[in-house]
Formats: structure tokens, sequence, C-alpha cells
């Protein structure tokens, strides 16, 4: 059984927000100068075997599960202060998932793989025939009607 993470991305408004921030980190070097894509928390997951065996990390976005990356890394951080911390490393890409309600929560959250939301695409290439844009998306799963 597959397992993955749920992470609230704070300060984002759109799915099309996160992927160009991730993208011009990137460019940038990122937190380490190795042009991965990184997420910091503060705790580490105890299941981090688990979570790396196909595991993915779930974006909730605006109170919407709305995209996911694969995980390929877990690693232990201090930062500058001294505080121990956790690196979650994620794969380059970004998909985008059929939007979920999801309540508000801190840190993180396991989530079960058949609890996962399916793919619809991947971010970054055209919207299919017959698909609705992201930001389209996001307002009628809202509005509760996705």
């Amino acid at each position: 059984m597959t397992l993955h993470l749920l992470k609230l991305c704070v300060g984002v408004e759109t799915v099309d927000e996160l992927g160009i921030w991730q993208k011009a980190r990137r460019k940038e070097g990122g937190w380490d100068g190795s042009k991965r894509n990184c997420h910091v928390t503060r705790m580490g997951p105890r299941r981090a075997d688990e979570l790396l065996e196909g595991g993915s990390l779930y974006w909730v976005i605006k109170g919407i599960i709305q995209a996911r990356q694969g995980l390929t890394g877990i690693e232990p951080l201090v930062d500058g202060e001294g505080v121990s911390r956790c690196r979650l490393i994620l794969h380059k890409d970004l998909y985008l998932t059929q939007p979920r309600r999801h309540r508000p929560f801190q840190g993180w959250r396991y989530l079960k793989g058949e609890d996962a939301p399916i793919d619809i695409g991947k971010w970054g290439t055209k919207v299919a025939k017959g698909q609705l844009p992201p930001h389209l998306r996001a307002e009628l799963a809202e509005l509760g009607l996705l």
C-alpha cells in the first residue's frame, strides 16, 4: 500500500503560482544550490521508508487538494539557528489532481494511497481537450460543484 503526505501550500493562491515559484527556485539553485525541489518542515515523518516507496506530497491550496509531486528523498537538516528540521526532496514534475476539499491543519498528514485523488494531467502542459484550466477547477471545487 502506497503512503503519501498531505501538506498545506501556504502563501500560494494557485497551482500555476506554485509551479512558477518552484521553477524559479530550481533555476536559482534552491536551498542548497543543487537545483532540486525541496520543502523544509519542522518534523520529519517517522514512516519515511514507506513514503519513499512511490509516495507523493499532495498540496492543499486554498482548502482544496489540487496537485502532487513525487517524493524522491527525505533528509535531516539543521538550519542556521541550530534547529533540527526535515528536507523533503520533490520530483520536479507537478501533477494536477482531481480537486478535493480538505479542512485546514498544521504541519503535514499521512494520506493512504487508496484515499489519494487521481491525477488529471501534468502541470505546464497544454490543457487537454475538454479539461478545465486549473483556476476554473479550483473555483468550481470551492463552490462544491466538482
